[in-house]
């Protein structure tokens, strides 16, 4: 019984109650009154203007019931299989971005989600699934709040990634809940959390195990009257007097090393905001409007808003309809690509089998899923279930079963041929047949196979595991299908895919080449390579040119330059250093020396305008980026500024190349 979902009572009809868009009340002959939310023609439930003014038309009837003694308490539910509330309707931003209307609907929301938790009978919450953002500021708001322990139940701030901070009264609520140094760096990471992890903090006060029983846990919450407790003085104490200012500080210098308050001025605004408030709550959750206008407005934050869409549109390249299953995946090549795209294939639940000539190189990749495994899914079951996941082949018996066959090798065109000459003798009809070449036509590759309209190109990015985009290579062979199946696929392992046009580099290497080559002319030509990486940084980049070209492998580099027909400098610094041996990151030498994975450089000489250096060091990228979509790379400018974003950490909050190049900043 204890799964059963309470009975409910059929009540006169409401005009307010009976003419409802977004949520749903009914009220249970034990006086209950369940509240659920149900975003329509909509995945997910998100808080829009709309969702707003109907919610407050529905407090204002709870109101008025509970004034009559006609409530016993309300539980607010979701509708939704996804889960709870994913956050704020993104699509409204734009226009709320405008000062002349934001800051009154950010204090009408704040006014309704004081109401709520004003209420005088209890207000329980149950969530499932997402609970983010704006789901999680109104959950908050609430009395008590019940979640399901389980792997798709997702709680956090995303909004910093908006180039924002919670602005519906989340960020005092939180700092209530889970104390001044939780609540500031689950805002400031903009992390999810599990249902676990949220109830430790103090942001969900009780477990269950299934969706089915939020009813009835929210019921007796109802009628035991339970109320969250806030954090207790050991948590709240960091947030007095001259300890505040302390944690700020730290938080700052933290935050400092990761973004650029010039570039992301969210979480500084967020961290001035809990330097003068942070040991109030309520006058917290007031100051939240003031600093929230202007970010909304930023430059920043229209660029990330403009990223996000670009990345929820990759979304839509798959196969349209029912989604195809890709249960099996045989990967050709252990080396650092090929065993990765493996791990991670195995990691997102698929059986593979990987193949090389022995297991002596199949072995250092089995061992880097295991370190992938471990930091990932951290449980030992799960950990385990997917090292068994991960099948040594070197017969290359998987080629039969799979249902994707992924080539990973050395760059040599008559390697690749042979491989694929022999998969498509074994493979299923059905399977996708893909290289992840990073330069050599489709087209050249296919010449040894019957139907050379199955090859596609699947280019993975180093490293798998963090970097999202997977360019979906298409020659002048390939059908639409078989494009979407790849897209599909990328997809289906978690991976953004961009489809591109089979030439060489492609996109990201296209335009990536005469970027990594300018500046290591000009470290040839006597420019400090600490002063050209310092400025490129200071542009936006993640990371100066002369230190990826040492993590990408300068061997690696050159091999990419001269299949672009730019080949490095002959006699130059980079061709010594790899006549040397001295490639870089993984050889412990390049422009710079490694130690522990990292670059040790030396200072680097003043220079009057550095992010004017960084721009005109960007000017050959963003040039080739304009070639590709002249060109048809790519079929969108949109295209190109989400690929280089995703596959090179083009500093995201410029929009990408071509919208940097609009706004007059690159």
């Amino acid at each position: 019984m204890a799964d059963a979902e309470p009975k409910v009572a059929s009540g006169a009809k409401d005009p307010i109650l009976s003419n409802l868009k977004f949520w749903k009340f009914q009220v249970d002959f034990e006086r209950i009154g369940w509240l659920t939310i149900d975003t329509p023609d909509s995945p997910v439930n998100t808080l829009g203007t709309a969702t707003i003014i109907e919610l407050e038309k529905l407090i204002g009837r709870i109101e008025e019931m509970v004034a009559l003694n006609q409530l016993a308490g309300v539980a607010l539910l979701s509708d939704k299989p996804s889960g709870f509330v994913a956050g704020a309707d993104i699509s409204e931003f734009d226009q709320m971005a405008d000062p002349a209307v934001l800051p009154n609907a950010l204090k009408r929301t704040h006014a309704l989600f004081d109401r709520i938790e004003s209420l005088k009978v209890p207000f329980v919450c149950g969530i499932h699934g997402f609970a983010l953002g704006g789901g999680l500021e109104i959950a908050l708001a609430c009395h008590y709040r019940i979640a399901v322990n389980d792997e798709k139940t997702k709680i956090g701030f995303p909004e910093v990634k908006l180039g924002l901070f919670p602005g519906f009264g989340g960020t005092g609520r939180s700092v209530r809940q889970a104390g001044p140094v939780q609540a500031m760096q689950a805002m400031l990471t903009g992390r999810n959390f599990s249902a676990g992890a949220a109830r430790g903090m103090g942001l969900v006060d009780k477990l269950v195990r299934h969706k089915d029983q939020l009813r009835w846990e929210a019921r007796k919450a109802i009628q035991t009257n339970k109320r969250s407790k806030p954090a207790g003085w050991t948590k709240t104490i960091m947030g007095w007097g001259p300890v505040r200012s302390y944690v700020a500080n730290k938080l700052e210098t933290e935050t400092a090393k990761k973004v650029n308050r010039d570039h992301y001025p969210a979480p500084f605004s967020l961290i001035d905001l809990f330097r003068e408030t942070g040991d109030d709550p309520k006058a917290m959750r007031a100051g939240e409007i003031d600093r929230f206008v202007p970010l909304m407005a930023s430059d920043t934050a229209r660029n990330l808003r403009r990223v996000f869409f670009l990345s929820e549109g990759l979304k839509k390249q798959g196969v349209r309809g029912s989604k195809p299953k890709f249960g099996r995946v045989h990967v050709v090549g252990a080396g650092v690509m090929g065993g990765d795209i493996a791990a991670w294939c195995a990691y997102r639940g698929m059986e593979v089998t990987l193949q090389d000539l022995d297991m002596e190189r199949i072995k250092p990749a089995l061992d880097r899923a295991k370190k992938l495994f471990a930091k990932r899914l951290r449980k030992k079951t799960l950990i385990d279930a997917a090292v068994s996941r991960l099948i040594p082949d070197i017969a290359g018996n998987g080629i039969a079963r799979a249902d994707v066959i992924i080539e990973a090798v050395v760059e040599r065109l008559d390697i690749k041929q042979k491989i694929f000459a022999d998969a498509e003798k074994r493979a299923k009809p059905t399977a996708i047949l893909a290289t992840n070449t990073s330069s050599i036509e489709l087209e050249r590759i296919a010449e040894v196979l019957k139907d050379k309209s199955r090859l596609i190109g699947l280019h993975f990015f180093n490293p798998v595991a963090q970097l999202p985009l997977v360019e979906v290579i298409r020659s002048t062979l390939n059908t639409d299908a078989s494009i979407q199946m790849g897209a599909s696929f990328a997809l289906a392992i978690g991976k953004s895919p961009v489809v591109v046009k089979s030439v060489p580099g492609f996109l990201v290497n296209r335009v990536l080449m005469p970027y990594l080559l300018g500046a290591v002319h000009r470290v040839e030509d006597g420019e400090s390579p600490e002063l050209l990486d310092k400025a490129a940084v200071a542009f936006g980049m993640p990371m100066g040119p002369i230190e990826l070209m040492d993590v990408v492998g300068l061997d690696v580099a050159a091999s990419v330059a001269k299949e672009l027909s730019q080949p490095i400098r002959e006699g130059g610094r980079a061709a010594r250093l790899i006549a040397a041996g001295d490639l870089g990151r993984k050889t412990g030498q390049g422009f710079y020396r490694w130690v522990d994975g990292k670059a040790r450089k030396g200072q680097a000489p003043d220079h009057p305008d550095l992010v004017a250096l960084g721009r005109d060091l960007v000017k050959p990228l963003v040039d080739t980026c304009e070639t590709c979509v002249a060109d048809r790379v790519v079929a969108s400018a949109d295209l190109a500024d989400i690929g280089v974003i995703l596959g090179t950490g083009f500093a995201p909050f410029l929009g990408g190349p071509l919208q940097a190049r609009k706004d007059g900043k690159a």
